[in-house]
C-alpha cells in the first residue's frame, strides 16, 4: 500500500533521517518527499511511503510521533503521480486543449496538486454555474457562491461561504481565478487545510494559464 503522510517536524539537521529510521522500523519505505512549508523552525513535509499490506496505517503515525517535535497532520492513501514535471506538462496540455481545457484541468489537476477533486465554475451576474467537474468532485450544478465573486487571487475558502455539497467529509477548499470569468475550485476531503505555500502554488499555476489564454 502507498500512503501520503503530511508531517510537521523540527527544521534542523538530522530530523528527517530520524523520521526515516522511525518509519522504517514499521516497514515503511520512503518513495518521495516534498517540502510543503517552513516557518518558525518547523518544516512541513509531504512524504509518500510504501508499506507492506500487513502494516496498519496507524503504525506510521505511532512511529513518527514517538520522535520529539514530530506531529502527523494527515495520513491518506496515495494514488497520484510522483513526477514533479507533471505540473508543467499539465499546463502545456491545458493550454493546447481549446474548449476541452476546463474538463482537462478538472480531471488532471487533483493528482498534480495532491487534492481530492477539482471543478471549474463560471461566475456570472446571476450566480455561478458548473463548467467542468472531475470524477471525484461533489454533485453540484450551480448556485450563488459569494466567496467566488470578484476573486482576484488564489485563496483558501471558508465553509460558511460555499455550498454545503463542497464541504462534506470535512473538506478543505481553495480557489483561484482563471480566464474568461472562470474560477478553479479544489477540495481536499478530510484535510489538512491548505498551507500558504500550497495556495501560492495554486496561484502560480492558474496565473500561468491566464497569461497563456490572454496571449
Amino acid at each position: 500500500m502507498t500512503y501520503l503522510l503530511r508531517v510537521s517536524l523540527p527544521d534542523r539537521p538530522g530530523s528527517l533521517g530520524s523520521l526515516a529510521v522511525a518509519l522504517g522500523s514499521v516497514g515503511a519505505d520512503i518513495v518521495s518527499l516534498d517540502v510543503v512549508d517552513r516557518f518558525d523552525g518547523v518544516a512541513v513535509d509531504d512524504i509518500v511511503v510504501n508499506v507492506p499490506h500487513a502494516t496498519m496505517p496507524d503504525a506510521l503515525i505511532t512511529a513518527a510521533e514517538r520522535l520529539d517535535g514530530v506531529a502527523v497532520d494527515s495520513l491518506r492513501p496515495f494514488g497520484g503521480v510522483l513526477d514533479a514535471h507533471r505540473e508543467l506538462e499539465l499546463i502545456d496540455a491545458v493550454s493546447d486543449a481549446g474548449a476541452g481545457a476546463p474538463q482537462m484541468l478538472a480531471d488532471e489537476l487533483p493528482a498534480v496538486l495532491r487534492v481530492g477533486w477539482a471543478i471549474v465554475v463560471e461566475v456570472t451576474g446571476n450566480g455561478c454555474r458548473l463548467v467542468a467537474r472531475g470524477e471525484s468532485a461533489p454533485l453540484w450544478e450551480g448556485d450563488d457562491v459569494p466567496a467566488l465573486e470578484g476573486l482576484e487571487h488564489a485563496t483558501g475558502l471558508d465553509e460558511s461561504t460555499v455550498p454545503e455539497e463542497w464541504t462534506s467529509m470535512d473538506t478543505a477548499l481553495a480557489a483561484a481565478p482563471l480566464a474568461f470569468g472562470h474560477v478553479l475550485v479544489v477540495g481536499r476531503p478530510g484535510g489538512p487545510s491548505f498551507r500558504p505555500s500550497e495556495i501560492a502554488r495554486l496561484g502560480y499555476l492558474t496565473g500561468i494559464l491566464r497569461t497563456l489564454h490572454a496571449a
